[in-house]
């Protein structure tokens, strides 16, 4: 059951999952081709930089964009549950994306981007989008998670910060799977002020290299 607000490109809903309920913020192009739907990390909601961004560029590219917030951050508890019951929640919530209509990408921020990967293939996804997926925890490479990136079983693309400590680009393995690194940046996507890099440059490389992936698919 799902309860509409907004109106325009922009709308939020509220779909009940078996986890709880989640609430879907829709940035609708005029014209979809593609929806991208992306999930928050465990540690954050979709306040997200990148998300914010990725929402607001897309549309103009015939990408929708549905950013979801997983049951857990809808009511107020501060600590995500486990893998799986973040999988439910994303399941449960998956037929509320494809009733919109076009190819659904699947993808997420962090522990968003882990369970984009592990849901790809059963749920159908045409792609994965992996933003600072967590190849292992900060200082436990042994604990690799390399292979959910590698079984996701569709076109991926990892946007990596350089510095990330769950992971740095020259860590992962190779595999069927795009990576574009943004220099300098921690897992959360920010830069050193002293990097090069300015905060609104490393906007500039996420959005261009999604734009550009999100043209590639067909």
């Amino acid at each position: 059951m799902a309860e509409n607000t907004g109106a325009g490109s922009t709308a939020v809903e509220q779909v009940e999952t078996p986890a709880g309920t989640a609430r879907v913020t829709w940035h609708r192009a005029p014209r979809p081709r593609l929806l991208l739907a992306l999930g928050h990390g465990a540690g954050g909601g979709i306040d997200a930089r990148d998300l914010v961004a990725l929402a607001a560029a897309l549309p103009a590219h015939g990408v929708s964009v549905a950013l979801v917030e997983q049951p857990w951050r809808v009511a107020g508890r501060k600590v995500a549950p486990a893998p799986r019951t973040l999988d439910t929640g994303w399941r449960g919530l998956w037929p509320a994306l494809a009733a919109e209509g076009p190819p659904v990408v699947a993808g997420g921020r962090s522990a968003g981007a882990r369970v984009a990967c592990r849901t790809a293939t059963e749920l159908g996804a045409a792609a994965v989008l992996a933003l600072s997926f967590p190849l292992h925890p900060p200082g436990r490479p042994e604990k690799s998670r390399a292979d959910e990136l590698l079984g996701a079983g569709v076109p991926t693309l990892v946007v990596q910060g350089g510095n990330d400590p769950f992971g740095r680009p020259a860590e992962f393995p190779e595999g069927d799977h795009r990576l574009v690194e943004v220099p300098a940046a921690d897992h959360g996507f920010a830069v050193p002020k002293r990097s090069a890099t300015t905060p609104g440059r490393v906007l500039e490389i996420i959005t261009e290299a999604v734009v550009t992936w999100t043209g590639s698919l067909h």
